[in-house]
């Protein structure tokens, strides 16, 4: 197990950054590796993001340094979701499968959890969202017909997507994380055009199912102070609270976006219009 530590930024120093530095503090580029698990704790609002892809033996989730803890998720909670082959994640003794797309909340207080996948040849792919948790709550496996699904955007605008959100409140319970995976139909390439910030929250976005020789841009940054990123498939990205959070693809993609901060509420967003970005 792999983890590196990420400091938060301030928004005016930020505009200073070059696109390597740029890369170094919000790019995280290598999240799903073949036998292990690779995490970066970030503090903006402590989330970690990661992923793990256990091949012909399992992965144990361990702690690390900075968490200080006992086991990993002796004051936090965990959101995971499978990209990849069928997976078996055993909590204490409890055993759940995921298939793709499907998600798994495990509260605080669980001690074992060890990840495995069913075909070593066609190897989960867990991407993995932790926040801080000072509730337990009740682990619970979500499947895409369990999700609250919004449809948004339009064809006119290649904005036309479906939300589906899986590891929120209306869903299960939890303290703080809050996930789901948006998929944009046939056409469309803008996701979250406009764009928006909610400053009681952080996010993180990990891009999938885009082709191999097709690319993501990533936009971030104060909306009159953008800058964008270059992303490939299977890459994440932090997007501090103050920052918009937008992307186009020169593909077709899907991505995950993971949430914690002070407020849980989806709609709680603070909208900018095109004309306004600079």
């Amino acid at each position: 197990m792999n983890y590196e530590l990420r400091y938060a930024a301030h928004p005016e120093d930020f505009k200073s950054y070059d696109a390597a530095r740029i890369r170094k503090d919000f790019l995280v580029d290598s999240v799903m590796v073949p036998g292990e698990i690779n995490v970066v704790y970030t503090l903006y609002d402590r989330l970690i993001v990661g992923g793990a892809v256990p091949t012909d033996k399992p992965l144990k989730l361990e702690p690390f340094e900075e968490v200080k803890a006992d086991y990993f998720l002796q004051r936090r909670e965990l959101g995971i979701i499978n990209i990849g082959g069928n997976a078996k994640i055993t909590v204490d003794g409890t055993q759940y499968e995921l298939g793709y797309k499907e998600a798994l909340y495990l509260g605080s207080g669980n001690k074992d959890v060890v990840f495995e996948s069913l075909d070593s040849s066609r190897p989960a792919h867990l991407y993995l969202n932790s926040a801080t948790a000072h509730q337990k709550h009740p682990n619970k496996k979500i499947t895409l017909d369990m999700a609250v699904v919004a449809d948004l955007g339009s064809g006119e605008s290649a904005n036309e997507r479906r939300i589906n959100k899986l590891i929120v409140n209306d869903v299960t319970p939890t303290c703080q994380v809050q996930m789901g995976i948006t998929e944009l139909k046939t056409g469309s390439v803008w996701n979250t055009m406009p764009p928006h910030l909610h400053a009681r929250r952080m996010e993180a976005y990990l891009y999938f199912e885009v082709p191999e020789n097709e690319a993501i841009c990533h936009f971030m940054g104060q909306p009159d102070e953008t800058r964008h990123i270059w992303m490939k498939n299977e890459q994440a990205v932090i997007s501090p609270s103050w920052s918009i959070h937008s992307a186009s693809g020169t593909g077709s993609y899907s991505f995950i976006w993971g949430m914690a901060g002070e407020n849980q509420d989806f709609g709680d967003m603070d909208h900018f219009t095109q004309q306004e970005l600079r």
